[in-house]
Order: C-alpha cells, then structure tokens, then sequence
C-alpha cells in the first residue's frame, strides 16, 4: 500500500521531508512534528516493525466500559470498509470491529489482530500513537502516516480519559478509506469515546462519584489572585512543558494519598527527578448527599526553589524531595485551600502552591481520609513485599538469606527477628525432626543488644508459641506475650528481661518451601505500642513465604554444590607421583558460584620424562565435573602410550565430539551434551632439558628463567576440544636448569572487573623472584593473581625444572651385528660399576642383552644404546624400525621367545614408545635390585 497521491496526504511533503529537504508548507503543525520526531526516533517508513504484546488485560476495566460501545458502532457501520480500534495508554490495541467482518480474515495481522502496539516511537505517525501524543482528537490522512503501508487509509482518533483523574487511560480510533471522509465522523467519534467515559465513571464507587461531582461543581479557583483562567481540569501526564511520566505521577499520587489519610489543609511542593516541581494542594470536599473527603490537586511550578538539589525525590514524605508551603490564600479558604502568606511588596496575595499567571493545574487524587489510610498502609504493605522480592534471596546461601529476610522486616514490620533454621538445611540437605535440631542463625533488632538467644542450638518446648507454630505448620499470632504462659514457663527469667525491653508482640511463621519445613521465623515488636494485628500476621507471611521459597533454593544449591565439590576432589589427584623430572606444586580454587570442570595432572613418563597437564571443562556443577573425570582418566589413558602432545589432543578432540554425540542424543531436548574444553599438555624431558607443548584453546603457560626473567611462550593456539577435524600444532622450547613452568586455567586471569592484559601483568610481577620455591610461588600467584570472588575455578600446576647430569648418562651406537653385543655388554658392566651400581648389574646386563640382541635381529640401523642413572636405572635401545615386540608365552618345545617375559620378570617397568625415527624399547630397575 503506497501513497495515492496529493488527494490523499501532502505526498510530495513526505518526500522531501524524508530526503531532508526544507517544507515551506502544506503540511500541519502535528503531522510535522510527529514526523521530526519519527526521524529522531530513527524510524524506516518502509520498515516500521510494530512490538506484540500478548500479556495486556482483556477483561479490564476500560474493555468493559468500551464493550456495548464498540458493539453499537460495529452495527452502525455494518457492511463497510470502517474498522474501529480501541486501544489502552500506551498504543496497544485490545480490540477491534469491522463493518464487513470479512475485513479481519483479507488484512494482515497487524491490522486485524489485538495486541500489537502503535505508540509513535513504534509506528511512526498514526491516529492512534498522534492521539496520545496531542491528547485531543487527531485526524491523519494517507500520506500523513509515516509508514508506507497506511498510506491508504484515512482515520480519526480520540483520548478516552479517566473522568476522576483527567488521565488518558486509552484511544478510539476510526479506521476508513478516503472516500468514506465525512464532516460528521469527528464528532461521532468524540461521542463514542464520551460514552466510553462516562461508563469508566460509572464503574467508580457512589461515593466517589459523588465527591468528585462536588469538587467539579465548586469551580475554579476565584481570580483574585488565585490566577483563574487556566481552562479546563487536565491530566497529570499533561502537566509541564513535557508532561509527567509514570514514574512522576506514582510519586504524586503516594503523596496525595498521605495527603487525604492526613485529613489536613495543605499545600506541599513535592521535587520531582530532574528537579522539576509540583505543588500538590488538598482541600476538604462534602458531596451533596453528605459524603465528606479530601480532594487533591496538583500545579505545576516548573524550576525548583533555591537550594534544591537537582536529584530524583521520592515523595514519600516531607523527608527528603518535599517542602512543606505554609499559609492559605483567602480565595482557597471558601473551599479549604491553604492561605497564602501576605506579599513580601505588598502586592496582590498569591497563594504559594496555587495557580499563578502561566501555571496549569490537575486534579490527582479524590478520596475519603480513612480509606486513605487504609491505602497509605496498604501501600507500604505492598512497598515492603516488592522490596523484599528483589532484597531476599541475592545469594545461593542459606544463612545470609535469613540475615536478608530479618534487615527487610527490620524496623518496618518488626523490632527484632529471629531465625532459626535445623542444621541439615545449613548442610543442604533436608532434616528428618526439624523442632530437635534447630540452630539460631540470625538474631537482628533495632537495638545491638538484643535480649534474645545468641546466634547457636536452641531448643524450643511444648506449649510456647514456636513450638505451636512448628507443630501446625500454621502462622501463630501472640499479640501480649504477657499471656503467653508456655513462653514465660520455659524460662521465666529470661522471658522477663525480654519483657522489660518493652517487647510485647510476637508473630512466629513457619518457613515452608515446596512442602518441606525449614524452620522459622520470629518477629516481635517493643517500639509500637499497639500489638500485632491480622495485617501484620499476613505481611509477616508473605515475607517468610519469599524467604522460604529463596532458603530453599540455596539449601538444593548447596547440596548440589557440595556432591559436585566432592565429586570433582575425588576425581583430581590427591598427591603428585613420585618423578625425578620437576619440583611440583599446585592448587585448585573452585569457583564460588560452582564448582566446575578445571582439572590438572602430573604423569611419569618413560626415559625420566614427565607430562604436566592442565585442562578447562565449559560449564558448571555435576556434569562438567563429571565430565572433567572422563577427560582426565583418557588423558592418562593417552600419555600412558607415549603419543605426542599433538597426537594426545587429537585423541582427546575425538573422544569429546564422540562424548557430545553420545549424550546429545542428537540433539534431542532432553540431552545435555559436552560444551567443549580446552587443554595445555607438556612433555619435559630432563636429559635434554627440551619441553614440548601443544594447546587447544588454552592460555599459554608462563615461563620463570633462573635470572627472573618472566615471557610467555608462543604456541600454536590450536582449536578447543570438541571442534572435529582440526589439527594441533606443536612447539619444542628449551628449558635452562632451575626453569619454572606455570600453568593454569583461564579462571586466574579472566574476571569481569579486569582486563586479561592487567591480569597477566600482575602474573609476571608476581612470577618474578625465580628463588621461591614452588609451593611459595602457588601461594603467590593465588594471594596476588587471582579473582577475590572468582567467577569460575581456578587450576594452577607450578613445576621447577632439574636437569639429568650428563655423567649419568651412557649412551652407546650399534652396528646390526649380532657379535658387537657381548662388547656393549660389557661395556654397559663397566659404565655400572663406575656409577657404583653393582647390585643391579646383573640384572641390567641380562636385560639389555635381550634388548639389544632383539634390535640387531628384527630391528633397522640405526641403533643405539643409553644407559640413565636417576631415581631409577633406565635400559634404552632405539632402532628405526616401527615393529614392535610383544610379550607372549613360549611354548616347551620352542627355543626362542622367552627374551622379553625374561626382561619384564626383572625390570621395574618396560614398554615401548614410538619417535619419528622409530621405536625406543625400555626398561627401568630399581636400584635396589638384585
């Protein structure tokens, strides 16, 4: 639907509007201006995607007011192209007529569906979004609507305001072609919306109406001074230059209630966000029928007086953001408005909170005194529990949402509460006799010394209030504790210095959350002289309702939390085994909003080397941990079979996808899956002190040089596990003697309020004294590095280097000539002796006799033969072929195949491990063998 031309809307005006061009005129005032404020907006004509709201109120009290009027107009224009709309304050449509009901299946939804909004900040220019910006009845024509598809319509629209405040509460607009333009249609559309007042008013109260009639019925103020003359009554929105948002008139309308509940003549400036000020006036009012009430007005005074501060008031009371304005002008006193104090110049008296020259007035609230206290304490009632909804239950712990549901209750509903809570909660788990096992958590009060039981087991007999409240389950009001004989019975000492605190009110609320008993709360009041009542017993439980419901959240969290703790400690090592490669040191700091899925490991290898690894499950709580375990135990599983740190991530890539496949059930919804993890795994090699490392998707690791000198080692980044497909890249780097190499997981340099760059920083600085030892630098690194609230777990592995002396080391090249064997042997013998290992040389001669007499057979060239002295004796005999031996059992009437059962009877431990040149056949013998 485009534009149909000039006939229909100043089409060639939209245009060079919308290119920027200058508009000499044609155009109307509103239209022009919704336009700016359409483009201000940064609103497509082409594009203007209305929001859909399906949570408006169908049944409210404007619908039932609108309903038998839409249903005349609906008759009244049957059989044509007219569509009605009602629609409430804020532009969302909640219903619609059409004349030809065949209308609401060819339209789009849009324009048929209740529910979508068209407010002008959505919709650009439109009847229904103009009429509440104008607040009076608007027409918009064709090409005066700012979206492209309206520009063939026509329509006319009007307010429906609230006849007791002046409010806008909603719009009725009339939808039409151009053709169907008539004289008459603005008028009928202002009828029907007066209709739709008028029975707004009627839903009010008799007394209501009747008091407001009076206040209608008195008129404007008298002009003497009083500066009559403004117009009509408006509503508050309508109020200043900009009018008064939601927040504004909430702010008013509090007030006004203090206002009628007071009973007073008044006139109180009230400071509004952004310094704006309004002075609100009340005034008694008596209906013709006798009906005696206060009637409320609001002036608008634009700029704040002298001294004010330019910050948001409250209005809840003269405190902070109200002045009181004393003094009664003489035209108000005849309708019980405060007087005016006499002129400073001795001019005309002009009442400080009544209308003057330039200033509009609007009626806010109309209302009798005890039904405004009613609603003053009605009010407060509902201020504390939507406080307490967003105050209670911050945390995931037990006792500090207890301390939350006491500082809520505490000086508002109650002078002192107590909790008491059975230990099993505390522990997270749920307790079999909640009364034999109660333990006070918090005490809180008005005063420090409060005359209770300290924070600790209590123990609460038959026949007192608590127990009756435990026992039934049931909210046990006692409004004189002086009549509460089983209290006093229990301890009638203590009972009586509580008294003469002045406490005499108590209301016990059991703390019940999904069925499950958690305890109970206390409230006494000492201060109020008036007890307790009903009020105060609902109020009482509605907040420990909250608290309950948010107790036992934290009590499942915790016990969640404490499995997945204990699952994740039993699943990471408990010691570092037993190497001769590095001094080791490390920690784990799980996070505090759960434990998650970092994992380190130290793993002996063949050949005195060993693998440092650290890991990074995505996620939190029992899976990841669970998943954590699967990942450690096959990278153990991998390293145990001397791959390389590129090989080993490979493996642990293809097992997650294998795993995410696995438990994401493809894809169903009920499957959780593997989110993915990151991984570092280094293999150090203290014989030639070379270290070689691949990563996938993990920080780098920190390198600490014995002058102190901190860098951090570029390595292939490499793609996190779980990707598929991708490869790993792997770095050798050469580590002087006395080298520490850190590693850790992202949870030591990754927080919220602070850059990585700072992080790592921080880290070097502190890495920076290479003479601490490793278990001192762990403690370093989580004093000064890491979160004080960590977000996520923290895993840091620390490893010293040491280095294999080189006079231990033996290492001898073979020919494949089966008769050079007896000369290695021997010469292996002496290279013994001279270590002074002559226990074990027996032993070692057979075994590497075997071992290199196999190599020189089934083996390639080259060959060679290294003897190592460390914490253990190690055989090596590497050839270049990739056949390697297999342990098997020779049969009686075979002569060979005992050599290798022979060697693994008598070393320590043997394998095999593959290099890109071959293969390496080792064997280790304890030093103390014979």
């Amino acid at each position: 639907m485009g534009a149909t031309g000039e006939q229909i809307g100043p089409a060639r005006s939209r245009e060079r509007f919308l290119v920027g061009e200058p508009i000499a005129g044609g155009v109307r005032s509103p239209i022009l201006n919704s336009w700016q404020r359409c483009k201000s907006l940064g609103l497509s004509p082409d594009r203007t995607d209305l929001p859909y709201r399906d949570d408006f109120d169908p049944d409210s009290r404007l619908v039932h007011a609108a309903q038998p009027v839409l249903d005349q107009l609906a008759s009244r224009f049957a059989g044509s192209q007219m569509n009605v709309s009602l629609a409430d304050g804020n532009g969302t449509v909640l219903q619609r007529r059409f004349g030809e009901p065949t209308l609401a299946r060819s339209l789009p939804p849009i324009q048929s569906v209740p529910g979508f909004v068209f407010a002008e900040r959505f919709a650009g220019t439109n009847g229904i979004g103009l009429a509440l910006a104008e607040r009076h009845l608007v027409q918009v024509y064709g090409a005066e609507h700012f979206a492209e598809r309206s520009q063939s319509n026509a329509c006319s629209a009007v307010p429906i305001r609230d006849q007791l405040t002046g409010h806008v509460v909603g719009v009725l607009c009339f939808g039409y072609p151009y053709a169907y333009e008539h004289p008459a249609l603005p008028a009928l559309v202002r009828r029907a919306a007066e209709s739709i007042e008028r029975r707004l008013m009627e839903q009010r109260s008799a007394r209501e109406r009747a008091l407001l009639r009076a206040y209608l019925d008195a008129g404007p103020p008298p002009p003497n001074g009083a500066g009559s003359g403004e117009g009509p009554m408006i509503g508050l929105e309508e109020l200043g230059d900009s009018g008064l948002d939601l927040h504004d008139q909430m702010i008013l309308k509090e007030r006004a209630t203090e206002l009628i509940s007071s009973t007073q003549r008044a006139a109180v400036e009230v400071f509004l966000p952004h310094g704006r000020g309004v002075t609100l006036l009340s005034s008694p009012v008596t209906s013709r029928s006798g009906v005696e009430g206060i009637v409320v007005e609001a002036v608008f005074t634009g700029e704040p007086p002298p001294g004010h501060h330019r910050s948001a008031a409250t209005g809840a009371g003269p405190p902070h953001g109200v002045r009181e304005v004393h003094g009664v002008h003489e035209a108000y006193a005849a309708r019980g408005a405060p007087h005016a104090s006499p002129p400073p110049s001795g001019g005309d008296p002009v009442a400080p909170g009544a209308p003057g020259p330039g200033k509009v007035r609007g009626l806010v609230l109309v209302g009798e005194p005890e039904v405004g206290k009613y609603a003053v304490a009605a009010r407060r009632r509902l201020e504390l529990l939507a406080e307490a909804s967003t105050r209670i239950g911050t945390t995931l712990d037990v006792t500090r949402t207890a301390w939350e549901l006491a500082e809520m209750a505490v000086p508002r509903l109650a002078d002192y509460v107590t909790v008491d809570v059975p230990e099993a909660v505390l522990r997270g788990e749920e307790s079999a006799d909640p009364r034999s096992e109660l333990h006070r958590t918090v005490v809180h009060g008005i005063r420090e010394d409060c005359p209770f039981y300290p924070v600790g087991r209590v123990e609460l007999r038959a026949g007192t209030p608590h127990m009756r409240c435990l026992d039934s389950g049931q909210a046990v009001l006692q409004p004189d504790l002086r009549e509460a004989v089983g209290w006093i019975d229990q301890e009638p000492e203590h009972a009586r210095g509580i008294l003469s605190r002045g406490v005499h009110s108590l209301i016990s609320v059991p703390l019940l959350a999904r069925g499950v008993l958690l305890g109970i709360a206390s409230f006494y009041r000492s201060q109020d002289p008036a007890p307790f009542g009903e009020d105060d017993s609902w109020l009482a439980q509605e907040l420990a309702a909250r608290a309950a419901l948010c107790i036992d959240n934290a009590r499942r969290y915790t016990r969640e939390h404490t499995l997945a703790l204990a699952l994740q400690e039993s699943l990471l090592p408990h010691g570092v085994p037993e190497q001769g490669a590095v001094e080791v040191a490390h920690r784990y700091l799980p996070a505090e909003s759960g434990v998650g899925g970092d994992w380190f490991d130290v793993i002996p290898l063949s050949g005195t080397r060993v693998a440092l690894l650290v890991g990074d499950v995505v996620g939190h709580g029992l899976h990841a941990a669970a998943t954590m375990g699967r990942l450690r135990t096959a990278a153990r599983n991998f390293a145990e079979l001397e791959l390389a740190p590129d090989e080993l991530l490979t493996h642990l890539d293809n097992l997650v996808v294998r795993l995410d496949r696995e438990e994401g059930g493809d894809n169903d919804a009920g499957s959780i899956g593997i989110a993915g993890a990151t991984c570092l795994y280094a293999v150090y090699d203290p014989t030639s002190r070379l270290c070689t490392m691949a990563r996938a998707g993990h920080p780098p690791p920190a390198l600490v040089h014995p002058d102190g000198r901190v860098t951090f080692p570029e390595l292939p980044a490499g793609p996190p596990l779980g990707l598929g497909g991708l490869p790993f890249e792997t770095a050798e780097v050469e580590l002087p003697e006395g080298s520490t190499l850190v590693l850790y997981t992202d949870g030591l340099i990754e927080d919220r309020g602070r850059d990585v760059d700072v992080a790592l920083d921080q880290l070097r600085r502190t890495l920076a004294q290479p003479h601490r030892s490793p278990e001192d630098t762990c403690q370093a690194v989580i004093d000064g590095v890491a979160p004080e609230h960590p977000a996520d777990d923290v895993a840091l592995l620390i490893a010293r280097t040491r280095t294999v002396p080189a006079d231990r080391i033996a290492t001898w090249n073979v020919s494949a000539d089966p008769s050079l064997v007896a000369g290695v042997r021997a010469a292996a013998t002496r290279k013994l002796a001279d270590w002074g290992l002559d226990e074990p040389a027996f032993a070692a001669e057979l075994m590497l006799s075997e071992l290199v007499t196999n190599a020189v057979r089934y083996g390639t060239e080259p060959i060679q033969v290294r003897l190592v002295h460390d914490r253990s004796l190690i055989c090596e005999v590497s050839d270049g072929s990739s056949t390697a031996p297999h342990l098997r059992r020779a049969a009686t009437t075979e002569e060979g195949g005992r050599g290798l059962f022979l060697v693994a009877q008598l070393a320590h431990a043997w394998g095999t491990r593959y290099t890109t040149h071959g293969k390496v056949i080792w064997a280790e013998c304890a030093l103390d063998a014979a």
